[in-house]
């Protein structure tokens, strides 16, 4: 049997890679520098799913990916919750008292700020959290550390200097598996499915409100609902939405033709079981 294709951005440590090892058994895996990239990948080869983080607990919205959502139109196969732990990692002949200043994607560097600012430490902006594990590693200043994960320390050969730094516990990264094929599950009673769609109001008054009216009258719960401009406009306005529910369930049904009523545009992202996660 071949072995499951999945892409992500980042280098080998990354969180995204750590999600991977949770979700899939021994997968191909590819590394793409850009979230752009790791979208093209899957958009032109099917044989790919990606793995795509959209929002953290802490951080809020991950930049770009409510834009490459609708410019590539994937689905959505499942969703996971990826609790996130940084660690300090230096030099394996580096002590605390050596380090002067700290390397990490900015996300982590801000997650980071009480070790950050009590140790007075300059910090230095890098692409990904493996990726400064990596440019550590290849490096022989050993006054700098990164903010990543513990299989990064493992990848490339670094010490824990301290574990788990985040200034707040409970962090959490949701994921997005998603793939060019839809893989839309049947319905089962008992079961919970979250649905996932985009979608651009027709200009008229009170649209928004109108367009979800359908949610409230058919008992629809919506989990997430937010807005991002259209690329080099501010006349126009994208929607991203989750809610609760299969699009086989009547109330559903009810609640997005009332949508795409009130829409100039409505894309279907997917219909994916929720994860265990939603529950806890």
């Amino acid at each position: 049997m071949s072995k499951i294709k999945i892409a992500f951005q980042g280098e080998p440590g990354a969180y995204s890679h750590i999600a991977i090892n949770e979700v899939f058994k021994n997968p191909e895996i590819k590394t793409c520098s850009t979230f752009e990239e790791t979208f093209k990948t899957a958009f032109e080869d099917d044989s790919y799913k990606i793995i795509i983080p959209l929002e953290n607990s802490l951080a809020g919205r991950v930049a770009d990916i409510h834009y490459l959502l609708p410019k590539y139109k994937l689905q959505i196969h499942a969703e996971h919750f990826q609790k996130v732990e940084h660690n300090l990692l230096s030099k394996n002949d580096a002590e605390m008292k050596d380090i002067k200043c700290v390397r990490s994607h900015a996300q982590a560097i801000g997650q980071c700020q009480k070790i950050i600012m009590n140790n007075r430490f300059k910090t230095i902006i890098s692409a990904d959290t493996a990726g400064s594990a990596k440019e550590l590693a290849e490096g022989k200043d050993k006054s700098i550390a990164a903010i990543a994960s513990k299989l990064s320390a493992k990848i490339y050969n670094l010490k824990i200097l301290k574990e788990n730094i985040e200034d707040e516990k409970g962090n959490v990264t949701r994921f997005l598996i998603m793939g060019k094929n839809v893989q839309q599950p049947e319905f089962e009673k008992g079961k919970k499915y979250i649905t996932t769609c985009t979608f651009r109001l027709k200009s008229e008054p009170a649209a928004l409100y109108k367009s979800l009216g359908g949610f409230a009258t058919n008992q629809v719960n919506m989990t997430k609902l937010e807005s991002f401009s259209v690329k080099n406009t501010f006349a126009q306005t994208n929607f991203y939405l989750d809610f609760e529910g299969h699009l086989d369930e009547k109330p559903v049904q009810n609640a997005m033709e009332e949508l795409g009523f009130h829409t100039q545009s409505l894309d279907i992202l997917g219909v994916y079981q929720a994860s265990n996660f939603r529950t806890k």
